[in-house]
């Protein structure tokens, strides 16, 4: 992790009518940083994350992702970022192969580039015996380790992952943890929201909303002092268990 800001948000604010879904959110992300986005539903999180991943356009505040703006800059947002879902964003009916041939193709791969991409990820995830089995064939570890893969295949210069783990059992979400961490020392930064509060320890700061706000950022051991915690879970629920609201 290094000092060079690639997230940065002042007063970060998302409307719907009345509805104020964020509200004045502000904070920095560093290359190579494990970020923790944490929040009870109806938090605002995933609000906050569609427009850092210029899908949705603020309605006030300032913020820039990779060096570009969230208002006129989306595409090269877009362009500069990984993105996995807890759907992990596959499809089913294609091949392992085909998935990471096809999304290699939509992130602009050249041809050698993406045959040895190809090549280096079956042999890294141990998938070359598997690799002409469609994806809906595959347990569901598997499928969380190539969505990771494929979600960081053209190097971005951040990777959001929106709730990954879910689902995943955990030894392999252990697994899956080594990969965040593999990435993020190659200089990836990971911005990544979770519904396990073990895995907020894994980050290097973490960050929690309540109703659209930031109620606490730091790192796990700071928060930790901070509210008299012995752990992550309990620091949540003595910040979330006053909100107004829920999805």
């Amino acid at each position: 992790m290094t000092s060079e800001i690639v997230i940065k948000t002042d007063k970060l604010t998302k409307r719907f009518g009345d509805f104020v879904a964020t509200n004045a959110v502000s904070f920095e992300v560093y290359k190579g940083e494990i970020f923790g986005f944490l929040g009870a539903n109806g938090a605002g999180k995933t609000t906050a994350m569609r427009m850092l991943c210029g899908l949705s356009i603020p309605s006030s505040g300032q913020a820039k992702v990779a060096g570009f703006d969230v208002y006129t800059q989306t595409e090269e947002i877009k362009r500069n970022i990984g993105y996995m879902s807890q759907k992990f964003s596959l499809y089913d009916d294609l091949t392992v192969r085909e998935n990471i041939r096809f999304y290699g193709g939509v992130y602009g791969l050249e041809r050698n580039q993406l045959k040895e991409k190809i090549n280096y990820l079956l042999h890294h995830l141990n998938l070359e015996a598997v690799a002409k089995t469609k994806v809906k064939d595959l347990p569901l570890g598997w499928k969380q380790k190539l969505a990771f893969s494929i979600a960081i295949i053209h190097e971005p210069k951040i990777v959001f992952l929106d709730e990954p783990t879910g689902g995943v059992d955990p030894v392999t979400r252990r697994q899956f943890w080594e990969m965040i961490y593999d990435a993020a020392e190659r200089g990836t930064t990971v911005f990544v929201t979770t519904h396990y509060m073990d895995e907020a320890e894994y980050c290097h700061r973490v960050s929690i909303m309540v109703d659209g706000v930031i109620k606490a950022l730091d790192t796990p051991a700071g928060l930790k002092k901070k509210y008299a915690a012995q752990s992550m879970d309990e620091v949540f629920l003595k910040l979330a268990r006053d909100a107004k609201r829920s999805e």
